[in-house]
């Protein structure tokens, strides 16, 4: 039945399919390695998930910065409980520049918040958002990591953004619709986004094992259908700590630190942390 609905979201996204665009690498030097948390559909936690990764690196002595690139609805400082002065918007209408924006955040974290509320900036074009992305490269010169929270669902910004990345984080859950949407997002980066590698993190598990359920059974219908590699970051439990962190605006891995949630993002950001030194050491 998971499969049937799979397959149908496939064969409606045919028709959307064009040449994949270019993903974009920077040679300038100090780049940071660049992480994207994506996600098919909202409300899986990918804001959390992104929030909690940048503390994490930043915890193990990374120079890290968030890129809150859900422009329409931004919430990544809501996550980092932050106020920014100014956003995205102000470096849109070339008011300031991305530098003059950022916003420190806890355990170290550096903040490049966007607006919510704001239809045009959810909808750039492909040339502004080329425009904004390098100059947020260039602010981000010097750091060791930057992380980049997409917006939800296969939309423009979301799937380009995404494609800027090194590494990009697939955010999914238990509910079928969570996993159909993921499949979904994974065959636009890899058709749109020239996405090669994604990672699978199976969020909101009732235990590790159904955590890796989801990834088999969404490795099962990739290799049937994509030539895209996916792989498999780990899971975080269904945990009430996660809850009261958001509730009152922070990161969960800072609040309770030795709950279930916090203990298996931090196996996770280790996994990243690694993955990110050889690919710098390699590049």
């Amino acid at each position: 039945m998971m499969n049937r609905g799979v397959e149908d979201q496939a064969m409606s996204l045919r028709a959307m399919e064009r040449p994949p665009v270019v993903r974009l690498r920077s040679p300038r030097e100090g780049r940071p390695h660049v992480i994207a948390v994506t996600s098919g559909k909202g409300g899986v936690g990918k804001t959390q998930v992104a929030a909690n990764i940048g503390v994490g690196l930043a915890t193990l002595g990374r120079h890290v910065l968030l890129l809150d690139a859900d422009l329409g609805l931004a919430s990544l400082d809501l996550a980092l409980g932050v106020h920014p002065e100014r956003t995205l918007l102000s470096v849109l209408t070339s008011e300031c520049r991305v530098s003059d924006i950022v916003v420190p955040g806890p355990a170290g974290v550096d903040l490049v918040p966007a607006c919510p509320g704001r239809y045009d900036v959810a909808n750039l074009d492909a040339a502004q958002r080329a425009r904004l992305w390098d100059l947020v490269e260039e602010a981000a010169i010097g750091y060791d990591a930057l992380v980049i929270d997409t917006g939800a669902g296969i939309g423009s910004n979301a799937v380009g953004f995404a494609s800027y990345a090194d590494d990009v984080v697939l955010v999914t859950s238990p509910d079928p619709s969570s996993l159909r949407d993921a499949y979904a997002m994974a065959k636009v980066l890899h058709r749109r986004g020239g996405v090669d590698e994604v990672s699978v993190l199976a969020n909101e598990v009732s235990t590790e094992r159904q955590g890796a359920e989801i990834f088999g059974r969404m490795n099962q219908v990739v290799r049937r259908f994509l030539t895209l590699e996916l792989g498999y970051l780990g899971a975080i439990p269904r945990d009430d700590a996660v809850r009261e962190a958001v509730a009152l605006g922070q990161p969960f891995t800072l609040r309770k630190p030795d709950s279930r949630a916090a203990v298996a993002m931090g196996h996770i950001v280790r996994r990243l942390n690694v993955i990110g030194s050889t690919k710098q050491v390699h590049t």
